[in-house]
């Protein structure tokens, strides 16, 4: 089972977006607080759908809360300031994945925290910033979850 993680979200329709990846793929989604908005927000609920029944959702205090309870082996950071492609990883069941929050994206001192096993990057053309959260969320897992074989899927 995956773990992905939204260090600190605050766009609702992007948690809705990965509440429905977590139903739909099977991994776990885990938020850190604080939110930058309330879990019945309408906009995250209307992104959810009825979705929020099948997907395993868990709201840390912290960082350091989510690692206790996750207990990961390997937690992969994603930030545009990682040296290796998410591609040339080759993921394991119980792998976190990590997210930092819009628009920053993963502060220093997350990315320097020893629980996290290395740095990767999602490719795009020069001079973008970012992907959209729940978007480069959706493309780690999908391929986590291809090179695992789709346990469970369809």
């Amino acid at each position: 089972m995956l773990h992905l993680v939204f260090f600190e979200p605050r766009i609702p329709p992007n948690t809705g977006n990965a509440i429905r990846l977590a139903a739909g793929t099977g991994c776990r989604l885990h938020l850190i607080e604080p939110l930058g908005f309330d879990l019945s927000e309408p906009k995250l609920r209307r992104a959810g759908l009825d979705y929020h029944d099948l997907a395993s959702v868990t709201v840390h205090p912290d960082l350091t809360a989510a690692w206790t309870a996750i207990e990961p082996e390997r937690v992969f950071a994603f930030t545009a300031q990682g040296s290796r492609w998410f591609t040339d990883v080759e993921y394991r069941d119980g792998d976190a994945l990590l997210f930092g929050p819009e628009p920053t994206g993963l502060p220093t001192d997350v990315l320097a925290d020893p629980t996290v096993t290395e740095q990767i990057r999602i490719p795009m053309l020069p001079g973008r910033r970012s992907m959209n959260l729940s978007n480069a969320a959706a493309v780690a897992v999908y391929e986590a979850w291809r090179q695992l074989g789709f346990p469970g899927g369809e």
